[in-house]
């Protein structure tokens, strides 16, 4: 006779108990002994609790763990129950920001306490053992952000900048959250209402314990959820990478690998340009491509695991290169000392020269194709604009959910600037219709953008499109408004180096001995996620013999 059976969820973590919350040999929990110390805990007593910093890490031994979520109201409720030999906490035990859940033990225990700096000093040591951590930790994030425990609750309409601009911070950050978008989500009024919150108050952000953001600039929103550290401006760091996009977290994982001290500031999300990619195809070792946010995680919690520290929504400011140590400073005025500093700020979109382009800018014009914006505008008519490997991934990512999309570049085709697996998906594509000689020339709408008008400057000939969301990549310009002359630039902003910069042997060594530049802001490198990666790792060697210039 058949039995019913309930259905798994391959995405879901939770669903693959023996790697998301795994059962330790004995012999490893006798291993682990070494590091810490055992505990007796009476039932219903917290070991941690949501909004700590610095938490231990707990082995049960008898007993269990409760893991609890915390609701908007601040309700507790337990998502899942650690057992013998299972074991506590996520991936911010791996750097000291505001852990999202709460742990207590469900009845008499005995537990294994192991402190933050010998639980790193363990996961070092003992490879096993930090191997199924490390990959417990990475699904359990996974998990959180699934089901958006331990999480935020964001309400807006979804077609709002602000409220995209919300959501991708989020989104890129790995922070677990929901949206209730006003526009067609049943449970955003009973929000509105339960929290006094008028419409012309949206987007806002509700974190757990009832505490109530609205419509708050990025770094504050940082800030009040915990992702942000406190830095010590007494610290003079070995190095300072700014930038934390491929070649900028390459560097972080081998300059804190063979141990220096590390801290990378980003302005945003770990990633750079690459982060917003929805696939890289032709990155070694990812025959099947990964996306470029799964690849800048991952390479996040390698850089932290080896200790390397991560400031997320500091955007860098200024250097100041006339002292030893070298300062960075930071938008919202934090300063950072470093020997060494390694340039690492990347490239970003240039903006069509378009009337009434300001106007439209995150109302319906987009730098990015993730699946935040391909849930926007599915079923909908778009547009690409741009020749470039990342728009080639746009193009093919957004077509699988749009009604049809078309791309535009100013040129005869995309082979001159285009991999060609890319250029032949496109071609093949019934969903997808290239305009070539054709550049935007007007854009309408009301609050949002609702219509582009084209223009093929061969024939003169203009086409007018109903088109809410476009997608403008078109080329990059470098983000080094914050070097302050310290360095030299070429004519088109991009940091001079090696031997085009003061004759050094080192071909990513600036004008000022101890800065280097590395990937997109480096005046000609190749404009590659493989080369980034590849000029982050090899640069550390440059800054080793800069810092220890007798070994």
């Amino acid at each position: 006779m058949a039995t019913d059976r309930t259905e798994i969820d391959p995405t879901d973590p939770y669903e693959r108990t023996a790697q998301t919350f795994p059962i330790l040999p004995e012999e490893m929990v006798e291993r682990m002994m070494a590091y810490g110390s055992a505990e007796a805990v009476e039932k219903g007593i917290a070991l941690y609790t949501r909004g700590e910093r610095g938490v231990d890490f707990f082995v049960v031994l008898d007993g269990s763990i409760q893991v609890l979520d915390t609701d908007e109201c601040g309700v507790a409720s337990i998502f899942t129950t650690h057992h013998a030999r299972q074991f506590t906490g996520e991936l911010d035990l791996f750097n000291n920001r505001a852990i999202l859940v709460t742990g207590r033990t469900g009845e008499d225990s005995r537990v294994l306490r192991i402190s933050r700096v010998d639980f790193r000093r363990m996961v070092s040591t003992e490879a096993d053992i930090g191997e199924i951590i490390m990959r417990a930790f990475i699904l359990r994030r996974v998990g959180l952000i699934k089901h958006a425990h331990g999480g935020a609750t964001l309400i807006g309409s979804g077609h709002s900048g602000d409220t995209q601009r919300l959501q991708r911070f989020l989104e890129r950050n790995g922070y677990p959250h929901r949206l209730l978008d006003t526009d067609s989500d049943p449970d955003a009024d009973g929000f509105l209402e339960c929290f006094s919150i008028t419409p012309d108050q949206l987007p806002v952000v509700i974190a757990p314990g009832e505490s109530l953001l609205r419509n708050p600039p990025t770094g504050e929103l940082a800030d009040a959820l915990g992702l942000t550290e406190t830095l010590d401006p007494t610290r003079v760091h070995d190095v300072i990478v700014v930038g934390a996009g491929p070649a900028g977290l390459a560097a972080a994982v081998y300059a804190a690998s063979e141990g220096l001290d590390t801290i990378v500031l980003e302005g945003l999300a770990p990633g750079g340009q690459a982060g917003t990619s929805s696939k890289i195809e032709n990155y070694l070792g990812f025959p099947t491509g990964i996306s470029g946010r799964a690849l800048a995680g991952r390479a996040q919690v390698q850089a932290q695991k080896f200790g390397a520290r991560l400031a997320i929504a500091r955007p860098a400011t200024a250097l100041d290169c006339s002292k030893d140590p070298y300062v960075v400073t930071m938008e919202d005025g934090q300063r950072v000392s470093g020997r060494a500093v390694v340039v690492a700020s990347g490239a970003r979109y240039r903006r069509l020269d378009v009337p009434d382009y300001d106007r439209f800018e995150g109302q319906g014009i987009h730098y990015a194709a993730t699946a935040m914006e391909s849930n926007l505008c599915a079923g909908e008519e778009v547009l690409v604009v741009g020749g470039g490997n990342s728009a080639g991934q746009a193009a093919v990512f957004l077509s699988r959910t749009v009604r049809h999309l078309h791309i535009l570049v100013r040129s005869r085709g995309l082979a001159e600037t285009m991999s060609d697996y890319l250029v032949q998906r496109i071609l093949s594509s019934s969903q997808i219709t290239l305009h070539t000689h054709c550049q935007v020339t007007g854009l309408e709408g009301d609050g949002y953008l609702r219509h582009v008008t084209w223009t093929n400057m061969k024939t003169g000939d203009a086409q007018r499109h109903d088109i809410s969301n476009m997608f403008v990549m078109i080329g990059a310009e470098p983000n080094t408004d914050w070097l302050d002359g310290c360095l030299a630039l070429d004519d088109k902003g991009f940091v001079r180096t090696g031997a085009d910069a003061d004759g050094s042997t080192s071909p990513y060594a600036t004008s000022k001995p101890g800065i280097f530049a590395i990937g997109d802001v480096r005046a000609g490198s190749v404009k590659r996620v493989a080369s980034g990666v590849g000029e982050g790792s090899v640069v550390v060697s440059s800054v080793h013999r800069f810092l220890h210039p007798m070994e």
